[in-house]
């Protein structure tokens, strides 16, 4: 029972982000706001989980994680209804970067908390928390969109502050477990975390694996329009991808089980990378919508899979510090990802940037064999 109040929570946090993205975007359109304004808005979500990302896991191990998710929530929640009472684009602005920094603090606590509930049910634990981040990736920007179509953007700010709202209310009145880790050592910073080998590449193939979902969201319908299909056809295919992500964290506990976290990671990296080298040379919508579903489920795994050994592989007492070193590896991908191959893709089309996305994928495909052999050693 626990696991799933946590997950209900997670994933009302998750509503309230994923829905904020789109409601502040919209709304600065609606200011009059141009595109670099609309793109800044985008990096403020991410400047503090970049940033504070590694501290907020150290907050978490040493002082339980009841806290920073109760703060972390209330933080969304009054930067939500701070725009409602003072509209304008410097709050807009404001108010991103403090959901960015009341996330963060959220979303590494409640990873840890979810890994501290019990090492013989981890992988189905985490399983079952990321079907919750399925539904909340769904159920947000469509909650905020009709919302603001319906009702307005006062309201779909104040509905969406109410999600972020009611977990960490519920706190105050509550006892969550602690997933407070044993007194450590202090280290001067956490980067010695990068020294452990098996850490040092889940950290590497979690963000490769984010570079895989980053870029097909993105280049697919750029592909998909520069051959001929209809945007409808388009937003089809990325919904194989989106079902298939769903589909397969629902029996990837199973996998786990019977192959370990790592053998699935690394069937899953090398999926990932057949389906994109396939790519530039599928030209019908049947055929790309297969291949959109074959890299749903390689990449719908690896991500769930990536947070499990980054758990698993932390020193005794770190796991929330190692919890926020992967995030910051993520954010830092998901800015330096797009820059790069924005260039490329400009230049030559999306066709090189599949095969490059490949290439990366099927090495970490050897990364991962790498650290499989490693553990049977």
């Amino acid at each position: 029972m626990t696991l799933y109040l946590v997950v209900l929570a997670s994933v009302l946090t998750s509503i309230a982000q994923r829905g904020s993205k789109v409601t502040l975007s919209l709304y600065a359109l609606d200011l009059g706001a141009g595109a670099f304004a609309v793109g800044l808005l985008g990096a403020l979500f991410a400047s503090f989980p970049l940033i504070l990302a590694v501290h907020a896991g150290r907050i978490s191990d040493r002082f339980g994680v009841r806290y920073p998710m109760l703060l972390g929530g209330m933080t969304m929640a009054l930067s939500l209804v701070m725009v409602v009472f003072l509209p304008g684009l410097n709050s807009l602005f404001l108010s991103a970067a403090l959901l960015g920094l009341g996330h963060i603090f959220f979303h590494v606590s409640v990873h840890n908390l979810v890994g501290s509930l019990g090492a013989a049910e981890r992988t189905k634990n985490f399983a079952t928390f990321s079907l919750g981040s399925s539904i909340a990736a769904f159920v947000g920007p469509s909650a905020a969109g009709f919302s603001i179509e319906y009702a307005g953007f006062r309201e779909a700010l104040l509905l969406l502050a109410g999600c972020a709202a009611l977990p960490a209310l519920t706190m105050l009145g509550s006892r969550a477990p602690s997933a407070k880790g044993e007194p450590q050592e202090h280290t001067k910073n956490a980067f010695d975390l990068l020294a452990i080998p098996d850490l040092r590449r889940t950290l590497i193939m979690s963000g490769v694996a984010l570079t895989g979902i980053e870029l097909f969201s993105f280049y697919l319908p750029i592909y998909g329009r520069s051959i001929g299909l209809a945007p409808s056809v388009i937003g089809m295919v990325l919904s194989c991808y989106a079902v298939a992500g769903f589909t397969v964290r629902s029996f990837m506990h199973r996998l786990a089980r019977r192959y370990t976290e790592i053998g699935v990671l690394t069937a899953s990296l090398f999926l990932a990378a057949a389906a994109y080298a396939l790519l530039p040379a599928l030209h019908e919508a049947l055929l790309l919508g297969m291949a959109a579903f074959a890299l749903g489920l390689a990449l719908g795994s690896a991500q769930p899979l990536t947070i499990i050994l980054t758990y698993n592989h932390a020193p005794k007492g770190r796991s929330g510090e190692a919890l926020g070193m992967r995030i910051m590896a993520n954010k830092v991908t998901q800015i330096a990802v797009p820059l790069a191959f924005g260039g490329l893709g400009a230049a030559m089309g999306s066709v090189p940037v599949f095969l490059a996305t490949g290439a990366f994928l099927f090495v970490a495909g050897l990364l991962s064999l790498k650290s499989g052999k490693r553990q049977k050693q």
